[in-house]
């Protein structure tokens, strides 16, 4: 994962093309490249140091060359060098870091930390956020720094720090301490001109805000502005809506910092980002950012040739003065020792898709959060805010024929117990519309008659005995959706006995909407009279469906 910048280098007394030799030599191939390596990153040579460690963090990505690392301390070799003078040996240094981190696993994270690698790169992390900002710097110092340069830095060092978060605690109490957050948000401020380092910051955030109490005591209203500000950005690119899907996330886990008055509000701002990033079709952006692929290539290739045609030329003239061999047409001849090829081509297209991707996957994942959440406010302006949302992005995503799967029934089944204990008619109408919703789709697939039997129970004894009629007008509608058409619908009906509970239901009904007319107002009314209509025709479809061989055999 770690992206060195691609420099050439000239006068080091190794190459990739060497160590890649000698990996495939002797009985074990990662022992020599890894002394060796790390013999180099105390060189006095800067370009040494920054080849060393770009080549120690290509070798990193193999799991299989990570041992002879860590057998050989590479933890304290390269910690030092997170704050070297030289800004191309800390680039490359922080990414060979992230590269260990991310390939290691937990154990790994959780020796990097042991070994104190948080001090070196907290620094680091507080000295690019201050590089960042220009106007702190003097003329001098500015030209010296190159400001990209350092946000590069910056990107790699808060993967690092990320990676390292998710996987140890320590240091996670490491960045409450050390006062992190601040460095963290100054990242995300940067995402009108580099929203990947936004990006990165955003993600670490999200990781360390997670059941992190102690964190929330540094979120102050500056802090949350910057927040807010990032989650309304204005652009349109799939790393964008990534970045607000992000932040959104981060502000449900900091919903503590929150007025309860504000809850409501907050809660339906996440979720229509949420239902953003939802509502585009990804096999359509595949499709056509493949297509931009295409032509950008072809219009790449088309001007290449051309330059190409007079760099031959100059090679010529060149080979003739110095007796150089000339370059193949189309060919750039590379120093030996040249890292360009460590770095992944341009995939910009491929970059904005899998952004696309990441963000529908967390956008999916907070949202099972949201319905899991053990500490949900029983406040309930915030529970109709949750409900409304939820059951609007619900419809959204049935609608684009986006799976649910990652929402299971238990996961839901906290949230309605929630709702069905409110005192709000509105939030017990969102929570069996919502089922309704997740059932009809269940009603689609194979195998789910188990889990529409769960849900048709629970509306069939909301519908029964809920004591506001709308409510149980809103769950009879919702047993319609979920069992108007499928086999493993007409197989649950029957285990459930759902025709002869809802003929037993239907004078009940009736005789409900007559007595409680004077409760409800003519809209409502006008409502409760469809579902009226509409519980004759369902019943009679079922008696259809009862008198058919299959569900005749069932039933028997």
């Amino acid at each position: 994962m770690g992206k060195s910048r691609g420099r050439r280098f000239r006068q080091v007394p190794f190459s990739p093309a060497g160590l890649e030799q000698r990996c495939h030599e002797g009985d074990d191939p990662d022992e020599e490249p890894a002394a060796e390596l790390l013999e180099k990153v105390q060189h006095p040579s800067a370009e040494v140091r920054e080849y060393a460690c770009a080549s120690i963090s290509k070798l990193l990505q193999e799991q299989q060359a990570i041992p002879a690392f860590l057998q050989r301390d590479v933890v304290r070799c390269l910690g030092p060098l997170l704050m070297d003078y030289s800004l191309a040996v800390r680039e490359t240094a922080a990414g060979a870091l992230r590269n260990l981190s991310a390939c290691g696993g937990f154990e790994v994270c959780d020796d990097m930390v042991s070994k104190d690698i948080m001090t070196p790169l907290v620094a680091l992390l507080k000295e690019c956020s201050t590089g960042l900002d220009a106007n702190q710097l003097s003329p001098e110092k500015r030209i010296e720094m190159d400001k990209n340069y350092i946000e590069d830095i910056a990107n790699e060092a808060i993967n690092l720090l990320w990676n390292v978060c998710e996987c140890s605690s320590t240091a996670v109490h490491i960045f409450n301490k050390e006062g992190c957050l601040e460095a963290v948000l100054l990242y995300m401020k940067k995402f009108s001109t580099n929203v990947d380092l936004a990006i990165s910051a955003a993600n670490c955030l999200q990781a360390v805000t997670e059941d992190n109490p102690d964190l929330l005591y540094s979120f102050n209203a500056s802090s949350q502005q910057v927040l807010e500000t990032v989650m309304l950005c204005p652009e349109s690119t799939m790393k964008h809506i990534l970045l607000r899907t992000l932040t959104a996330g981060i502000i449900w886990n900091i919903k503590g910092t929150i007025p309860p008055g504000s809850l409501g509000s907050m809660v339906n701002a996440i979720l229509k980002i949420f239902s953003e990033s939802l509502a585009i079709d990804a096999g359509e952006t595949i499709i056509r950012m493949k297509e931009a692929e295409k032509n950008r290539l072809k219009l790449a290739v088309e001007g290449e040739t051309e330059e190409n045609m007079s760099d031959v030329t100059e090679n010529c003239v060149l080979s003739e003065d110095y007796d150089l061999e000339e370059i193949p047409k189309g060919k750039v001849k590379k120093g030996e020792n040249d890292i360009s090829d460590f770095l992944p081509p341009d995939q910009r297209e491929l970059k904005e898709v899998t952004a696309l991707l990441m963000a529908q996957q967390t956008a999916l994942e907070i949202i099972v959060n949201m319905c899991c959440s053990e500490e949900l406010p029983t406040d309930t302006e915030f529970l109709e805010a949750v409900t409304s949302a939820l059951r609007a992005l619900l419809q959204t995503m049935a609608s684009k024929n986006i799976s649910q799967q990652s929402v299971t029934p238990e996961q839901l089944w906290t949230l309605c117990e929630a709702g069905m204990n409110s005192s709000s008619a509105s939030v017990k109408v969102n929570i069996v519309s919502i089922l309704g919703i997740s059932g009809s789709i269940l009603a689609k697939g194979q195998d789910t008659a188990e889990k529409l039997k769960v849900i048709g129970k629970f509306l069939l004894e909301v519908a029964m005995k809920e004591s506001s009629l709308v409510v149980a007008g809103e769950a009879l509608d919702a047993l319609f959706d979920v069992f108007a058409d499928g086999k493993e619908a007409e197989k649950a009906a029957v285990e459930i006995r759902l025709l002869p509970a809802l003929k037993e239901f239907q004078p009940v009904f009736k005789m409900r909407m007559r007595k409680g007319k004077g409760k409800y107002s003519t809209d409502q009314l006008c409502v409760l009279d469809n579902v009226k209509m509409n519980l004759r025709r369902f019943i009679a479809y079922q008696e259809t469906l009862g008198k058919s061989p299959t569900c005749n055999s069932e039933e028997l």
